[in-house]
């Protein structure tokens, strides 16, 4: 008897021991990520394979930004130049809300798709669906554990923020309108089970749609952006729209955001020049669209400083031609366009 109480000491000792070493090993790594809070080195080290995953979410966030703001002044190319989790916009614009909306989103994003492809040893495939529809078909597959997906984004993104100030509560506003978009965009995929395609009974799952429609969703949400202000009520300070008055009463009443309104508390400035204070780079050398009337037209990329003209010249392969056997022939073709930057 002693001796399997001893085998069992020693499996628990090694056990332990294994434990220990992969605890410092993941404190020593998240140690040396730049741009981690206190609150997320220790996140880092609970759960390191997981971190992965949000630094992935983080990148996705940041080129789905670039991709909607392409051609505008602001065009969201330095916001993550430093390091991949410090987002940081001086000013608490609306630029500044999509920034941290689509990061949360990002990262919400990435974490519960690590889950369901068993890259996190924490999570897996969300398994509590237990009600269908009164259509033939029934919960199968590998739905996305989204719930905690946005659980451990919640608690990532929004360590960040320490303070309990009007910008906080923006940020933390912010952060989850990103992360619940993601619940709300979930679909349902369905595999049809039966003869010669019949359908007769369907196994369907709940997965995350394409990201491209979470950044457009943003974009609407951006454009509809809501300017709030601090007001300190019974439970401290709050965020609120601007002060609206009842008909009746004409009495000011303070009226919340609604949960999903992207909000910010400062007007965005022009964009136009280099300003460190802003955290822009100006739009001098951006290329725009001479015959264009969108955002990326000279006449408002440019800020009414005019236009560069220069006359480009390239020459690359073109027509060609495979030949038996084996080698393929190309032609040499010129080509001349012109190209218009910012003055």
């Amino acid at each position: 008897m002693w001796k399997i109480h001893n085998k069992l000491l020693i499996y628990l000792l090694w056990i332990m021991e294994i434990r220990l070493v992969s605890s410092f090993t993941s404190a020593m790594l998240c140690g040396r990520i730049p741009g981690l809070t206190l609150g997320q080195r220790q996140l880092c080290s609970e759960m390191p394979d997981a971190l992965i995953a949000l630094g992935e979410g983080q990148q996705r966030g940041a080129h789905e930004c670039q991709h909607q703001f392409r051609g505008h002044r602001w065009n969201c190319s330095e916001v993550w130049q430093r390091n991949v989790f410090a987002h940081v916009i001086p000013i608490a614009s609306r630029e500044a809300a999509y920034t941290y909306a689509i990061a949360s989103a990002g990262a919400a994003y990435a974490v519960t798709a690590a889950c369901a492809s068993g890259n996190i040893s924490m999570c897996g495939c969300d398994v509590r669906h237990k009600t269908a529809p009164p259509e033939p078909w029934k919960w199968g597959g590998c739905s996305a554990d989204v719930e905690f997906g946005m659980r451990y984004t919640r608690k990532f993104t929004d360590a960040r923020e320490l303070e309990r100030d009007a910008r906080t509560l923006m940020n933390l506003h912010n952060n989850r309108v990103g992360r619940t978009l993601i619940k709300k965009l979930l679909r349902t995929d369905c595999k049809c089970h039966g003869v010669s395609g019949s359908c007769v009974m369907k196994t369907c799952w709940k997965s995350l749609p394409p990201f491209r429609l979470v950044g457009d969703k943003l974009m609407q949400k951006y454009h509809k952006a809501k300017t709030v202000q601090a007001a300190r009520g019974k439970r401290g300070l709050r965020l609120v729209l601007s002060r609206k008055k009842h008909l009746a009463a004409q009495k000011p009443t303070l009226v919340a955001p609604k949960r999903l309104e992207l909000v910010y508390l400062e007007a965005s400035p022009n964009y136009c020049e280099r300003s460190i204070q802003t955290g822009t780079l100006g739009t001098a050398g951006r290329i725009c669209n001479r015959t264009g009337h969108g955002p990326q037209s000279c006449d408002l990329l440019c800020c009414g400083r005019g236009h560069n003209t220069q006359h480009i010249q390239r020459s690359e392969q073109c027509r060609c031609q495979f030949r038996w056997c084996c080698q393929v022939e190309c032609e040499q073709c010129d080509e001349s366009y012109e190209e218009f930057t910012c003055k």
